[in-house]
């Protein structure tokens, strides 16, 4: 029996990447809330939206230059 050591990485990834964003959100945002108030935490989920973009981005050129490649040869 065999083990995909390239599906577990992403799959640990994956989660790593999920376990930041949910303490990102719960204790950053959740920090935020409770000294300044409601309207500063929801400035806050704004501002964690908008540095999503660029990473969204970067990630999507990447991974349509994995797509290329892999279509390059023959896969």
């Amino acid at each position: 029996m065999t083990k995909d050591l390239r599906k577990y990485a992403r799959q640990t990834n994956a989660q790593l990447l999920l376990g930041f964003f949910i303490l990102l959100v719960l204790v950053g945002v959740g920090s935020i809330y409770f000294i300044y108030g409601r309207e500063a935490a929801v400035f806050g989920l704004v501002c964690i939206g908008m540095a999503l973009v660029p990473a969204g981005l970067v990630w999507l050129v990447l991974a349509l230059m994995g797509w290329a490649a892999k279509k390059a040869d023959g896969g």
